[in-house]
């Protein structure tokens, strides 16, 4: 494992760290409560997908806690099981889809909690589904949905290079599921055209942001004759789209004539990110083993090195310019005081549709964004005599199951439109348990955008880290100790928050 600490100059260098226990090509990592992370997954090798000869179905963590420990549900969800998509819930309990198959993970107890299987189509690589956690906010309790859009359908038995994979459509469906509250999948509004490997990006706002990715074949490369040059995929898409998981069903995606197209086919190895200013950065694509320059004959799709930013529809609006943005954020414990100026608060209502959140971009590679989350603080508000407001802000819950510790951006939202994001540390900066504390009742009137709904009534509170694991779900405790395996695949990661 390697570590980098950045620095604003060229000085900053890699650093060797402890290897992991096991080989682990394309594993998944997410960060966890005590601000350590989960290693899961992975094969010794590589290849377009896992078998059983190279499977690594354990996980480990970092920094380590010993031997790894089995997963069944890696065992049993090949071939399609890399980059295993994986989210800590508010109940700190790990959600984890690979292939068709699901569980709950209590990583503590090591038992898995089987769960059905995801509808419609593989949202894992290289099916490769654009997914993300729905915000996190008072008006649900900080009850956690997952969102899958797009995809591939195709069966374990299928994901050979006998046949023109390149040519089959990518899936259109978008499913979700409250694994604290509820592990039935329920279907969502389908995107606008059938998607693999594209990106969501979560905007201030609390949309999502789609781009990128491809309307047939899935992610991957190899020399098989009906690839494109090397290409598993093909048919890039180049319009993005916006989702809004708070409209009606049924009109949640939208795509306004003034949303630019992408220059560039964004395809396998491409990646997204938010950027501080509420704009995405958008880079990288090369479905090849190895470098291809432009005009190469054969290959439609070459390495490509331009960067794009997208620029959202609230981006050159007047932006809230608050005061008193705090440097860290802590779980529970006293609030604290914005201040915005009468400016930014002069349209009618501008006060009951403002909102502060905490936006952690995680990290991204092969069009997959791990560790990505979005959570509303609880604020009221009150006015001043001068015209401007004070916004009195909640500390996160008391329970960093609901954003792991580490850096974030924080944003003030007005109507829409964001103030530039400020960087925070949430938590204490430190590995380790973090300190926690009640939270105050706020003075002042709640805006409407923060006041809580009766579907989160009907939801319940997993903000305090209760678990909700379906009655009658069939257990399995793993502990397999793997000691066999072979030395480390590299495995890089970014700890900038760790002093």
């Amino acid at each position: 494992m390697r570590l980098l600490n950045p620095c604003n100059d060229n000085s900053c260098q890699w650093a060797e760290s402890t290897p992991m226990t096991t080989r682990r090509w394309y594993p998944t990592l997410e960060t966890l409560e005590d601000g350590s992370i989960i290693i899961i997954g992975g094969d010794d090798w590589g290849g377009y997908v896992n078998d059983k000869g190279q499977n690594n179905p354990t996980y480990e963590f970092f920094p380590s806690k010993g031997n790894v420990t089995g997963l069944n549900l890696l065992a049993i969800s090949l071939p399609a099981n890399l980059y295993p998509l994986t989210w800590l819930l508010p109940s700190g309990n790990l959600f984890i889809n690979s292939n068709w198959n699901n569980a709950i993970l209590d990583y503590k107890t090591n038992t898995e909690f089987q769960i059905p299987n995801v509808p419609h189509a593989v949202r894992t690589y290289p099916g490769s589904a654009a997914n993300a956690m729905l915000p996190l906010t008072p008006a649900n309790n900080y009850t956690a949905s997952l969102l899958f859009c797009g995809g591939t359908n195709l069966q374990p038995d299928q994901w050979k290079l006998d046949w023109n994979i390149a040519a089959y459509p990518a899936d259109a469906t978008c499913v979700r599921i409250t694994p604290d509250v509820d592990t039935n999948w329920r279907d969502d509004d389908s995107m606008p055209e059938g998607r693999s490997m594209g990106n969501f990006i979560f905007l201030p706002d609390g949309r999502l942001f789609l781009l990128n990715g491809i309307a047939k074949g899935t992610a991957g490369y190899g020399n098989t004759s009906w690839a494109l040059g090397q290409s598993f995929g093909d048919g890039p898409i180049y319009e993005p789209a916006y989702f809004d998981p708070n409209a009606p069903q049924g009109s949640r995606w939208s795509r306004p004539s003034d949303l630019k197209p992408s220059t560039v086919a964004r395809m396998y190895h491409s990646v997204a990110l938010l950027l501080p200013d509420g704009s995405i950065q958008s880079s990288g694509s090369n479905p090849n083993a190895d470098y291809v320059a432009p005009g190469t004959p054969g290959y439609p799709y070459f390495t490509e090195y331009k960067v794009e930013r997208f620029y959202p529809d609230y981006y050159n609006k007047p932006r809230p310019k608050p005061t008193g943005l705090p440097t860290t954020i802590s779980y529970g414990g006293n609030f604290f005081d914005l201040k915005l100026p009468k400016g930014d608060i002069s349209a009618n209502d501008a006060l009951e549709q403002t909102k502060v959140v905490i936006i952690r971009p995680g990290f991204s590679t092969h069009a997959i964004n791990m560790g990505q989350r979005y959570v509303q603080l609880s604020s009221t508000y009150e006015t001043n005599s001068d015209g401007s407001a004070t916004l009195h802000v909640s500390q996160l819950p008391p329970n960093p199951a609901v954003l792991a510790p580490g850096p974030a951006f924080i944003y003030v939202v007005v109507k829409g439109v964001p103030s530039i994001g400020a960087m925070v540390m949430v938590g204490n900066g430190q590995l380790g348990a973090q300190p926690t504390a009640a939270q105050p009742t706020l003075p002042g009137k709640t805006p409407a955008i923060v006041q809580k709904t009766e579907t989160a009534a009907e939801m319940g509170s997993v903000a305090g880290g209760k678990i909700a694991a379906k009655k009658g779900a069939s257990t399995r405790s793993a502990s397999i100790s793997i000691s066999n395996l072979l030395a480390l695949v590299g495995l890089a990661t970014l700890f900038n928050w760790l002093h």
